[in-house]
């Protein structure tokens, strides 16, 4: 159970560290700063390797003078690029979140290239600062030949990093490229939240629950979004002090201070200090995030579509994409097993029950404003009646084929009224198809 609950921290950890430009750039700049100390105090105890430095680059080894110049010039020149990277960066991001959503800026700020970008100029800059000290004229004089070499090698470097980050931040705008991003993290995440492939005789067993024995809530003390929900640790305290809980408020919903946020039987065993304990199992955040929430993933995709099926930008070709991508992210979905809502220690006694978005309502997130919005699209909306029909083609038969035709029904519903009957009879015919594919007559 310790290694559960470490590997759950652990990876809350990583997913924390990834984001954001602080970590991993300084980080490297860390790295980099100690190389240029540690190389210049080691050239200065083995003064004999200077010599491995080309020596047209250096005629003189013992001229302290030049190192000062080069180190120098190098460090000022690498901060002025610094504030180039910088203003593309904040121009980048400005434009994505106009253009497309602000809900996006948190895949340009989770870009490993640009961290990288900010990590190694910040990294070149503090090589040569810490690389300054050594080149001195009194009390002996001494110039590191070779730090000051590896910091004209840096500068080639970041020469050559310059073009190739212009050229991904030219891409890095592009909406295919946004949306396939989106796609592929929250197909990551899928991939972690349901990793068993659906069985062919897959049957989901829910335990019932009698609603008056939860009597004992327990207040959130802070506003916000839950972002994780360690359930191991849940599982343990309810097992160790014989109660069951309910988890009132799923992975993505925001909670004000004072709402209850679970509820357990036997309140008598609730205590203040078991209460905190219990709140110390959720993860808050100012801002939604795809650690756990499938959904926030599909959110945003899906924000990219309204704005750009608006009659202010007027995109249907980003629309397509944007569902094409939701339908792969949902036939994923659909291939795999539901997550565990309940969970039982020992067999048979239910310790904790937490709510999840089942693929009904993950379906409707994804289609429903889309389907809405796009009444007067004729391409968004073939395009969307296609979708329905490869989801349902994955589907096992049962409840959820029935689930997309209604989708289509809605969609042409909705058509009825916006297009011309020549339009409807296309819709109409990949509807046949549709309900014949699901076997609804």
């Amino acid at each position: 159970m310790l290694k559960q609950r470490l590997n759950f921290y652990f990876r809350h950890l990583r997913f924390n560290l990834r984001g954001g430009f602080l970590i991993r750039p300084l980080l490297i700049a860390l790295f980099f700063g100690l190389l240029g100390g540690f190389l210049s105090a080691w050239e200065e105890l083995h003064p004999g390797y200077n010599t491995l430095a080309p020596a047209y680059l250096f005629p003189s080894y013992k001229d302290p003078q030049i190192a000062h110049i080069i180190l120098s010039s190098i460090a000022t020149s690498v901060m002025t690029v610094v504030a180039i990277v910088f203003s593309i960066l904040l121009m980048t991001l400005t434009l994505a979140s106009m253009q497309f959503s602000p809900r996006i800026i948190v895949t340009f700020v989770n870009d490993r290239i640009t961290q990288n970008t900010l990590g190694i100029y910040l990294g070149t800059f503090l090589y040569c600062i810490a690389a300054l000290p050594a080149a001195r004229s009194v009390p002996n004089s001494f110039s590191p030949v070779l730090t000051v070499f590896g910091s004209m090698l840096m500068a080639v470097a970041c020469v050559g990093w310059l073009l190739f980050f212009i050229n991904h931040i030219s891409r890095s705008i592009s909406v295919n490229y946004i949306v396939d991003r989106v796609a592929r993290e929250t197909e990551s995440m899928i991939n972690i939240m349901m990793p068993k492939k659906r069985q062919p005789d897959y049957q989901p067993y829910y335990f019932p629950e009698a609603i008056n024995q939860w009597d004992a809530p327990v207040l959130s003390v802070i506003s916000g979004y839950i972002n994780t929900i360690d359930t191991k640790r849940l599982v343990t305290i309810a097992k160790s002090n014989r109660l069951s809980i309910r988890v009132l408020r799923r992975v993505g919903h925001f909670v004000p201070a004072g709402i209850p946020l679970l509820t357990v039987t036997k309140a008598k065993r609730l205590t203040p200090d078991l209460s905190e304990e219990l709140r110390q199992a959720f993860d808050f955040g100012p801002t939604r995030t795809l650690e756990q929430d499938v959904e926030f993933g599909i959110l945003q995709i899906v924000d990219i579509a309204l704005k750009a099926i608006s009659p202010a930008v007027n995109d249907p070709s980003t629309a397509i994409c944007c569902v094409d991508q939701l339908t792969s992210i949902l036939i994923n979905i659909a291939s795999r097993e539901k997550p565990h809502s309940q969970f039982y220690d020992p067999p048979g006694t239910l310790r904790v029950s937490i709510p999840y978005l089942g693929f009904d309502r993950l379906v409707e997130s994804a289609f429903e404003q889309i389907r809405s919005y796009a009444k007067t699209d004729v391409a968004v909306s073939l395009r969307l009646m296609r979708a329905f029909t490869d989801i349902t083609y994955t589907l096992p038969q049962g409840e959820e084929r029935k689930l997309m035709v209604n989708q289509g029904r809605h969609l042409i519903a909705n058509l009825s009224t916006s297009l011309d009957e020549s339009v409807l009879v296309e819709m109409k015919s990949r509807m046949v198809t549709l309900e014949k594919l699901a076997e609804i007559q």
